[in-house]
């Protein structure tokens, strides 16, 4: 069994029929101002992997692949206010 990817850019770019694919493959590279392998290592990212996609670019892609915010990531992101993370330090400090 294949491994999870970290993001959806393969599935993104097999939802293309083949000219686009291979345009997509030439332009988004291009636009990313990356290299094409760059580009091919990004789509092949295992989801417990260290490496990971600078945030410009992710926005990008998302953009790109007319996704909404957050929606290329294949894991759920934890998400805590700053007034949340303050109250769990403090109560964290008045229980040591």
């Amino acid at each position: 069994m294949e491994e999870p990817k970290k993001y959806k850019i393969e599935e993104e770019m097999n939802k293309l029929n083949l000219k686009n694919y291979k345009a997509a493959s030439r332009l988004i590279p291009k636009y990313l101002n990356i290299a094409f392998n760059t580009f091919h290592n990004y789509r092949k990212l295992p989801l417990n992997g260290k490496a990971d996609i600078p945030y410009a670019t992710v926005v990008l892609l998302e953009g790109i692949f007319g996704l909404e915010h957050g929606q290329l990531a294949n894991y759920p992101l934890e998400m805590k206010s700053l007034q949340c993370l303050i109250y769990e330090e403090a109560g964290q400090e008045e229980n040591a």
